[in-house]
């Protein structure tokens, strides 16, 4: 039987959103629907978009004209008014959008088996432990099985049909798109898909192909055929001739890889295929795992109950066109059905469905972001049916694309962050003309979003159209990257010249607020909510964010003495953009402005406390924090309910971080459990496992936070392989709600300092590197001084503060916390 990280439905899927299974690779991407008499295979390539350079009149969201004098106007405006409608400033600043494109559908694979009859022991499944997923059901006496994956390595799709009677695969395979810019032809038992967007020209290609065990199969036209198989497999790759390079964005044909990608896959056969596909995936997946005390409910043997999800095909459900689809599967219960029982109250069957979302979340960023990806996950990941998806499938950088990314370092991984990395550092060239052109600055800006092709400028929507500080934010995570790893060398080379260059940017773009000297943005919006202000809490926020990463970068590194007095002169006039207001909230904008019946989906004010660290647990402002969350309410997109989560475990409230896990489960999760927003968004996924990891393991404040805001439902359990700032891997396991024992392994010599309610009453071992006998070390005592030491008789002196410890780790060893 599968392991508890398994989805699984009693029926097919009939909606692409909310019920057919994701699988990927990072560049591809496929939906898996599991129908009966016709199997449906959506698939995606990353880089097929419309718009773009190809477009007659892109324009890369640059004025198409100059206005020298039109960011002064609204500045005067403002300085004068206070505020401006979003409209008026929309109406001098912005321009419609020409040819920003949208992501693509590549179209869907078909398998035709023809109407078996009844079909009966119906279970369609994702393991997400090996990331594959599978259908099986038994029709006329023959039980039908099939799997498919997404193999990074080599990537390709591939399929293996089978039935545990010889001859009995026989099916017809052919590939349809709603667009009409294609060429299909079979030959060799190889389907390929060409063809040449008619928006900008880009050059696509996919092929297929069909390899048979026993039976025959023909190729006629557009179509492969296969009679009377034991079994058949299919290897798909596709690509483009999209580069990431500025200002064309083209590269070679993709023939020749997608051609060199489906030879390799069919020669090493689908076993092999399929070997080196779970170990990668695997290496990535298996580095954390969670203990909730998770385990499903049991559903009676035999009870042939359905999950609801869907009905085969059209027949509606249990029933299609092909007859009625039987489960008669007993043991734990369907997914869908599992989810629609969840109260968040206690129970495992609770605990179950928190752990598999965030195992999910981690396998859905392994799935839809590689470290050999052109680019990064997009607003649906790589998943998208539709030629006009939502927001065109883009890259929002006002929120979106960064939540995308929030648990790539504490969820263990930091492989998948390397084409976001690749993205921000695309972005640079085409930001520095719109930043000199635009904004009359150095440095380098993007929008409220932006797309493969370099848009860096504006279009004309009111409340969604100025968002500068978006360049500074998304070189957060570059830095943070580098406080996770310590890696100097990805500080000189990657991270640091993009963090400069968005910190020049503001060092140019900064405004003096008359009214009281201090340097502001202006003009500021704060995201998709209010008038236009100076100084609006979120934009001061985050400059001074990028201006003292960029600082502490420069110093780590030893460069740039002149930059570095020229930020450290400008923080020291920037207004702190953190104020308590009238009822206790904290600001929004420089103005006491805010309502109390306000329930805006953005929280952007909070910007400081997560994913920054300026505000502390316990302060002044982080109790007028919890004011503004408590104002704007838990309801909100599913995106802004999983922002909520980390809201509140970083004030240390695990309760109510769990109510707002409880409520995005149960309000913006899908049957297949994707987020949504409405419609689906995938970094309410990415956000839900990320805020999972804040409530476990907190590290942005120097120090190691073991169970800093743990639920009371999670009374007993375990986490291992959560990663900290200062390079350290965590392991934990706890008891009644507190640790029993943590694991610490740096990868870094130098101080390491815990806090743990534990401190006071744990021995603490090292462990050496696994080979050694443990060495315990005792409290022995020395009065209430804080600083009183623990020692063993080798002379390790860790020290104790309150409830933290503190000594000096050594890269590779292992320390373990025990409670008495």
């Amino acid at each position: 039987m599968p392991d508890e990280l398994t989805l699984w439905y009693e029926e097919p899927a009939v909606d692409w959103e909310t019920q057919a299974l994701p699988i990927g690779n990072g560049p591809l991407g496929a939906m898996v629907f599991g129908g009966v008499a016709t199997e449906r295979i959506q698939f995606n390539e990353k880089t097929l978009w419309t718009g773009g350079p190809g477009h007659d009149g892109y324009d890369f969201g640059d004025w198409r004209t100059p206005r020298p004098d039109a960011v002064a106007e609204v500045r005067r405006r403002i300085d004068r008014e206070g505020r401006v409608p979003a409209e008026d400033v929309a109406a001098v600043l912005g321009q419609p959008k020409t040819g920003f494109g949208a992501y693509q559908t590549f179209g869907d694979l078909h398998l035709d088996f023809g109407a078996p009859g009844g079909a009966g022991g119906y279970r369609r499944e994702l393991s997400l432990s090996e990331a594959v997923a599978r259908v099986r059901y038994t029709a006329g006496g023959v039980t039908h099985t099939r799997e498919y994956f997404a193999a990074n390595p080599g990537n390709v799709i591939a399929g293996r049909i089978s039935a545990d009677r010889g001859g009995a695969v026989s099916f017809t395979l052919r590939h349809t798109s709603p667009r009409d810019d294609k060429t299909v032809t079979a030959e060799g038992g190889r389907l390929t898909v060409r063809g040449r967007l008619a928006d900008n020209g880009l050059v696509f290609e996919a092929q297929v192909q069909v390899i048979v065990a026993g039976g025959t199969r023909t190729d006629t036209g557009e179509t492969i055929t296969v009679t009377g198989a034991d079994s058949a497999v299919f290897v798909l790759s596709a690509g483009t001739d999209y580069a990431d390079t500025y200002p064309r964005y083209r590269g070679e044909d993709p023939h020749a890889r997608v051609t060199a990608a489906v030879d390799a896959a069919a020669a090493l056969g689908y076993d092999a295929l399929r070997a080196a596909h779970v170990a990668d995936h695997r290496a990535l997946f298996d580095r954390v795992r969670l203990d909730l005390g998770q385990s499903a409910p049991e559903s009676g043997p035999g009870k042939g109950e359905t999950d609801g999800s869907a009905g085969l095909e059209r027949g509606g459900p249990g029933r299609g066109p092909a007859g009625p689809v039987r489960s008669g599967f007993g043991g734990p219960v369907p997914t869908a059905r599992l989810l629609r029982g969840y109260t968040g109250g206690d129970g495992p069957d609770e605990r179950a469905v928190e752990a598999l979302m965030f195992a999910y979340g981690r396998y859905l960023l392994i799935a839809c972001s590689r470290e050999n990806d052109i680019l990064p996950a997009n607003l649906q990941g790589v998943w998208n049916a539709s030629t006009s998806p939502p927001w065109s499938g883009d890259y929002h950088v006002n929120i979106n694309l960064q939540m995308n990314y929030w648990p790539a370092e504490p969820a263990n991984l930091h492989e998948t962050a390397v084409p976001y990395d690749r993205f921000v550092r695309a972005l640079v060239e085409p930001g520095r003309r719109t930043a000199r052109d635009m904004y009359g600055a150095r440095g380098w800006v993007v929008g409220n979003e932006t797309n493969p092709f370099g848009f860096t400028g504006v279009h004309d929507w009111p409340t969604a159209f100025w968002f500068p500080e978006a360049a500074a934010w998304t070189t957060r995570h570059l830095y943070d990257g580098y406080r996770f790893t310590g890696d100097l060398e990805y500080l000189r080379e990657t991270a640091y010249p993009v963090i400069k260059g968005a910190a020049e940017f503001w060092l140019d773009f900064l405004h003096t607020d008359p009214h009281d000297g201090l340097l502001v943005v202006s003009p500021s919006y704060s995201p998709e909510h209010g008038d236009f202000s100076a100084g609006a809490a979120m934009s001061q926020q985050i400059v001074r964010e990028v201006l003292e990463s960029a600082l502490a970068a420069a110093a780590a590194l030893g460069v740039d003495e002149e930059f570095r007095a020229a930020a450290e002169a400008a923080l020291g006039r920037l207004d702190p953009g953190i104020r308590i207001g009238s009822w206790g909230q904290l600001q929004e904008w420089k103005e006491d402005l805010d309502s109390r019946t306000d329930t805006h989906r953005h929280v952007s004010h909070l910007y400081a406390l997560h994913p920054g660290d300026r505000i502390a647990a316990g302060t002044p402002e982080a109790e007028a924090a919890a004011v503004s969350l408590e104002a704007r309410g838990d309801g909100g997109t599913g995106w802004s309910k999983a922002w909520k989560i980390s809201f509140w475990a970083r004030l240390l409230d695990g309760d109510r971080a769990h109510r707002m896990l409880a409520q995005q489960l149960r309000t913006s999760t899908l049957d297949n459990l994707w987020d949504t927003h409405p419609p689906f968004q995938i970094d309410g996924n990415f956000g839900a496992t990320a805020g999972i990891a804040e409530m476990l393991v907190q590290s942005h404040r120097g120090e190691v936070h073991v169970l800093p805001a743990l639920p009371a439902v999670w009374k007993d359990g375990s986490v291992s392989g959560l990663r900290a700032r200062g390079d350290v891997t965590v392991d934990v396991s706890w008891r009644d709600g507190v640790a029993e024992t943590i694991t610490l392994r740096p990868g870094r010599t130098g101080p390491l300092t815990v806090r743990t309610s534990i401190a006071n009453h744990c021995h603490l071992h090292d462990d050496g590197e696994g080979k050694a006998a443990p060495r315990r070390l005792r409290d022995h005592g020395g009065g209430e001084a804080a600083s009183r030491r623990l020692r063993d008789d080798r002379g390790i002196a860790p020290r104790r503060a309150g409830d933290t410890l503190t000594w000096e780790g050594v890269a590779g060893r292992s320390y373990v916390i025990s409670r008495w």
